[in-house]
């Protein structure tokens, strides 16, 4: 397998890559140490398979089909990910420096796609970090090694999965995502950061002030669209949160009043006041 895969900048614009093969720096020379070991070593299989994903901005606009559907120039690079060596191939080779203004890549698992109203993705959310680019592409590799480790799935709630993550270009920054399916869960969410401020920072990294990430629903985005089929998901999950709050709060007015009721039952009972008559009196 080369060492090189000129599919994974197939279609980014502005994205080239040298086919100069000297090596003239100590940094170029651990470079090719690094892939002439990757190619010895044994394939390292990841968990799950993972795609790449390309996104530019759609000329018109509107990223929306007549019937609700995403239309961007969305685009799979390369094969599938399935071993640690593909990982650093394909990060190796992606120039993140050269990806332009508003475009963007994934790192997703298989059979999901990075797109908000996708039926894996209706019902999730993801966390956003603001990053200055000369910090983005070191950010970027260590949130993609939390994903394939499994490290951002290990923290999730039950029931809960990790959909992938993403990095976009703006104009003096990085904005590196964390999808997961099920926004519902406020321990994954919980989680997803706590792990990302204590994993994904380095020592000298400048610290992250909390206006520099945010989490939302995909659904709470303004260009979100769903087919009538997706919102009729939405609206089903929605009854369901909006049921089980009403029940959780019966249950914490229940419990309140049966706390009252057996505070008053409690209560001990005045002293008896028992009068003595003076002495010598009968």
């Amino acid at each position: 397998m080369s060492s090189r895969p000129g599919l994974f900048t197939r279609g980014l614009s502005g994205l080239s890559q040298s086919n100069d093969v000297s090596v003239s720096s100590p940094a170029a020379e651990r470079d090719d140490a690094k892939r002439n070991f990757l190619k010895t070593m044994r394939p390292l299989p990841t968990q799950h398979y993972w795609n790449i994903w390309f996104d530019r901005p759609d000329k018109d606009q509107q990223g929306k089909s007549a019937d609700g559907s995403y239309h961007s120039n969305l685009e799979k690079l390369g094969s599938t990910i399935e071993s640690v060596q593909d990982f650093w191939r394909y990060n190796n080779n992606m120039p993140i420096e050269n990806i332009k203004m508003r475009e963007s890549i994934y790192l997703f698992k298989a059979g999901f796609k990075p797109v908000w109203e996708d039926r894996r993705n209706i019902l999730g959310g993801s966390w956003t970090f603001r990053v200055p680019k000369a910090n983005g592409a070191d950010f970027w590799t260590r949130v993609q090694l939390l994903a394939i480790g499994e490290e951002l799935q290990d923290v999730l709630e039950e029931g809960d999965q990790i959909c992938g993550v993403g990095l976009s270009v703006r104009f003096n920054a990085h904005l590196i995502s964390i999808w997961h399916r099920d926004a519902s869960k406020q321990k994954s969410v919980d989680a997803i950061l706590q792990l990302v401020l204590t994993k994904a920072i380095p020592d000298d990294f400048p610290p992250l002030k909390p206006d520099n990430y945010f989490y939302k629903k995909h659904s709470d985005h303004a260009g979100f669209n769903p087919s009538p089929e997706m919102q009729a998901v939405l609206d089903s999950q929605k009854a369901r949160e909006q049921h089980a709050a009403a029940v959780a709060k019966a249950q914490a007015q229940a419990a309140q009043q049966t706390t009252a009721h057996q505070g008053s039952q409690s209560q001990p009972e005045p002293p008896q006041i028992v009068e003595v008559p003076p002495s010598g009196e009968a």
